[in-house]
């Protein structure tokens, strides 16, 4: 189960680490597992301050250990370049959680896996963790959803705890 999930942190990352960034087509160097458009801006506007307000949900759930997996998503800025991250092993104490970045960079070079990473409470762009096999939170990937492949859109939503 463990590998399960962390391949699918590693597919959530690289499918979503440039959302709520909108880095056009003429980048050149941004790899090909970005996502550089192709969802909707607003929708992950939304999912974004969805994950927000009900951050204090999710610390509730890791303070008691009622599930797995607990990860939370760091914006990373490098100059202009914004790149989000699943910190995995994740505390939370004094509004800040603290944990390793989850995945390679992509667009930012001031970060590299399994580095250790703080972020505030109120500057995360999203959250996640396993129960009973269905994933609770992970808001920012359902405005991805719709331009995945249908196999793999299919299977995150049948994953979701709250579609």
């Amino acid at each position: 189960m463990k590998n399960r999930i962390s391949l699918l942190l590693v597919l959530s990352a690289l499918l979503c680490c440039s959302c709520g960034e909108s880095p056009d087509d003429s980048s050149g160097g941004l790899p090909e597992t970005l996502a550089r458009g192709g969802y909707d801006q607003q929708e992950m506007d939304a999912a974004i301050a969805r994950a927000r307000s009900e951050v204090d949900t999710f610390i509730t759930e890791l303070s008691k250990g009622n599930g797995t997996d607990f990860s939370v998503k760091a914006p990373i800025k490098d100059g202009d370049n914004t790149e989000h991250f699943w910190l995995t092993d994740i505390v939370f104490r004094d509004g800040e959680f603290k944990g390793m970045i989850g995945n390679d960079p992509g667009m930012v070079g001031n970060v590299e896996i399994g580095q250790k990473w703080t972020i505030k409470k109120s500057e995360i762009s999203d959250w996640m963790f396993m129960r009973d096999g269905k994933m609770h939170g992970n808001y920012t990937m359902r405005p991805l959803l719709d331009s995945m492949p249908a196999e793999a859109a299919a299977w995150f939503r049948s994953i979701f705890a709250n579609p």
